[in-house]
């Protein structure tokens, strides 16, 4: 739950109202605090959750939905572009109804999706989760959580489904653009931060998917999950722990996956015995949208909705959302029919009444008017969002174009994404979500194409633009004026890359996922086309995911990587290519060489690299954690210790040095190596990391207290536990780019973990000079 301090006698004086409530509550009033409405869709309008054409049936009326009450309100906000003040006014209208009409006055419980920035029309949108990875910023991001829940608190909306804490493992999974990384500690560390920002608000983070959701089978979206006890354990339950145990996220949303043939939606082992049992959850499990009655129609486990309800809430899901396909009457008739218990019912109730009265909801004094003006887009978040979007932008190559010479120049900028403010943008931002569905309607908010933002960059250059192409129309007629465009300029800049979407109507975003990892459409061509020419070349690729174009970064004379950047995103990548900004941001996943090596982490163990036995090689083009910069670091001094006791931490430090002749930003990365275990083990892993600000000059030791936690791992027989032995401690400046590494010996008996350890690396910097 959010953080929060309560005097002993008013958190007594909630505990008893709940006690009461539930005495006092009948069945109906019971199972509807356990479901959602959505009020103002249709499926004429277009789809934005999973088959919600066939699930979501006509616009229902509230008051006859909510007679006996209502647990929550979907998307009051986030299903049509509505202005912000005049539906906080009618959102505070339903709470009012809600308390004066219904028996027992209780009011909803609001939510919102919220992944990059509240997903309402005139908020806010921040870049896309890779790009929070990309920047290796975790104070930034919980700055851009705790600006989100103010947003959302403003409006009286309680809950945010946010964030995404699945590891990405197969790039052509068109999800990843709501993922923060490969590599699962950063995933932990930054989802933390962000549920963190977001619950100091007072407003409940939900975590998603749990689990296994990434790890689907061909990158397909929704599809199969075939994942070995030992892979969830180590790797894709870690970022939930961590922002369960650590961050103390109020909520939980279950993934629609099905780990070895059990959909998690029916899985009393993750949402119970692990979420509850092992971790102490003592929140809300709420449904992914539609994912109860999915039970039924997609994975075929229970024969009807009322079986799919007795499932869903005997394994542990909470409250059933968006509606209440099967929480209501198909479950009231499966009590009515003695299939469960209602104490179950009263388990679940007991837990959203509770979470209800933490956030004050049903003290006498509630009052459901926020106050204050609205402002969803105030020029403080504009700057915060601006502040992620140049930490986020990665200079993958550089033959000394840039920063751009260009007083005087011309240059040519091309392609599909030049000119395209929606490319700015993920799809689960107001813009790509919603907006399509109504067409005509102004984004709401200010956000400048590539191509407006170099013009106000570069005064002195004269700029012409051809688009060359479409994203993905393999449109060709428009190449050649484009390569001629390029070839009578001095530097050519184009932009390429993907256009998120839902469900097939884009390139990148969910069910959008990829066949190939080559550019979509006939951008390849395009680029081989401009490039061709000899005009030395910048290539910027705005993307929600890693692309396979080794021609392209072998080929141009640079390479800038820019997730979706958000409505402050061109001009951050504008200034990156003048040099006003001096790039630091670090590939959050590997960029593959080809789609053969999907799905790929950089943390295999030694049978996953290459080897004489196969003719693929799945080491990718450029590493995880790779960057580079306008300036140039140093590093000296890494100091280890030799021996420490299995179970204990490892400490270590190093000197990084900002040797070039401008300020700028390194990340620095330390990696651990299992020598020799019991089971394979990954040739690295990262344990630690720092952004480190220096000036010209300047230098720092940077310190790192790395939990034993971290180089753990399911041993055979189940248990979790460190081994004595030797492990290999590393700084990099990318997983494939060793500056230095240690030994250090680990001693005594295997260590067995209780689970109350230290999770994270405590690290600390100091001025060295």
């Amino acid at each position: 739950m959010p953080a929060r301090v309560e005097q002993p006698d008013l958190a007594e004086r909630r505990s008893r109202r709940v006690e009461e409530l539930l005495e006092e509550m009948t069945l109906d009033e019971k199972l509807a605090q356990l479901v959602g409405v959505w009020l103002n869709v249709n499926r004429e309008e277009g789809v934005v959750a999973p088959l919600q054409d066939s699930m979501q049936g006509e616009d229902v009326k509230f008051e006859a939905f909510a007679e006996h009450g209502v647990g929550q309100i979907t998307r009051h906000f986030g299903t049509r572009p509505v202005e912000p003040e005049w539906a906080r006014s009618a959102l505070a209208a339903r709470q009012h109804w809600l308390r004066e009409n219904t028996r027992l006055g209780i009011p909803a419980l609001a939510h919102e999706e919220c992944l990059t920035g509240l997903a309402a029309w005139q908020a806010t949108t921040y870049p896309v989760p890779p790009a929070w990875g990309a920047s290796f910023d975790p104070a930034l991001v919980e700055e851009m959580g705790r600006r989100i829940g103010e947003s959302m608190r403003s409006l009286g909306v309680h809950q945010g489904l946010a964030p995404v804490l699945d590891v990405i493992r197969d790039q052509r999974w068109g999800r990843v653009e709501e993922c923060v990384s490969e590599d699962p500690y950063e995933v932990a560390t930054i989802g933390a931060a962000y549920v963190r920002g977001v619950q100091s608000t007072g407003v409940i983070a939900t975590l998603k998917h749990f689990v296994g959701y990434s790890n689907s089978r061909a990158g397909r979206n929704l599809a199969p999950v075939h994942a070995g006890a030992r892979e969830v354990a180590d790797t894709l339950l870690f970022p939930f722990e961590v922002a369960v145990r650590d961050a103390g996220a109020g909520s939980v949303m279950n993934s629609y996956a099905e780990i070895d043939g059990i959909p998690i939606a029916a899985d009393d082992h993750y949402l119970t015995g692990i979420l509850r049992d092992r971790w102490g959850f003592e929140g809300t499990v709420v449904a992914d949208y539609f994912a109860v009655a999915f039970l039924h129609t997609l994975h075929a486990v229970a024969e009807d909705a009322g079986d799919a309800a007795v499932q869903a809430l005997t394994a542990g899901i909470d409250v059933e959302l968006p509606t209440g396909v099967t929480y209501l009457e198909p479950l009231r008739q499966a009590i009515a029919e003695g299939r469960i218990e209602e104490s179950l019912i009263d388990r679940a109730l007991r837990r959203v009444l509770r979470q209800k009265a933490e956030l004050g909801l049903l003290d006498d004094d509630y009052d459901p008017e926020p106050s204050g003006p609205v402002d969803l887009d105030d020029p403080g978040s504009r700057d915060l969002a601006r502040r992620l979007a140049e930490e986020s932008i990665i200079l993958l190559t550089n033959d000394g174009v840039l920063p751009l010479q260009a007083e005087g120049k011309k240059i040519a900028v091309v392609g599909p994404n030049a000119d395209d403010v929606a490319a700015l943008f993920g799809c689960y931002s107001f813009v790509q979500h919603v907006l399509p569905h109504f067409p005509g309607v102004e984004t709401g908010i200010a956000a400048p194409t590539v191509l407006e933002a170099l013009r106000a960059e570069l005064p002195g250059a004269q700029i012409s633009t051809a688009k060359g192409t479409g994203v993905d129309d393999g449109d060709r007629e428009g190449i050649p004026a484009a390569a001629r465009l390029a070839a009578g300029s001095d530097v050519a800049i184009l932009v390429l890359g993907d256009r998120s979407g839902l469900f097939g109507r884009g390139t990148s975003g969910e069910g959008c996922d990829a066949e190939s990892l080559d550019l979509p459409g006939a951008q390849q061509e395009l680029a081989e086309a401009v490039l061709a020419t000899g005009t030395p070349t910048v290539v910027v690729l705005m993307t929600g995911r890693a692309y396979a174009v080794p021609g392209i970064v072998e080929g141009a004379a640079a390479v800038v990587q820019a997730y979706f950047p958000g409505e402050e995103g061109a001009g951050a990548i504008a200034r990156v290519l003048s040099g006003a900004v001096n790039p630091s941001g670090r590939l959050p996943m590997s960029m593959p060489r080809g789609t053969a090596g999907q799905p790929y982490s950089y943390l295999h163990p030694r049978l996953g690299a290459a080897s004489s036995v196969s003719n693929l090689d799945p080491a990718p083009l450029l590493a995880f954690g790779h960057g580079l910069s306008y300036t140039r670091f140093e590093y000296a001094g890494l100091t280890v210790e030799a021996e420490v006791p299995a179970g204990q931490p490892i400490r270590c430090s190093v000197v990084v040095r900002n040797t070039g002749d401008r300020a700028g930003a390194e990340v620095v990365q330390v990696y651990a190596a299992d020598r020799i275990a019991s089971v394979t083990r990954p040739l690295a892993q990262l344990v630690g990391y720092a952004r480190v600000e220096l000036a010209p000059g300047g230098s720092a030791r940077v310190a790192f207290d790395v939990p034993a936690r971290l180089l753990s791992f399911t041993g055979r027989d189940g248990r979790r536990v460190v081994e004595p032995g030797e492990v290999g401690l590393s700084v990099r400046r990318s997983v494939a780019d060793v500056v230095d590494e240690r030994t250090v010996t680990l001693t005594g008996p295997v260590y067995e973990f209780t689970g109350s350890e230290r999770r994270l690396t405590d690290v600390s910097i100091e001025d060295h000079n």
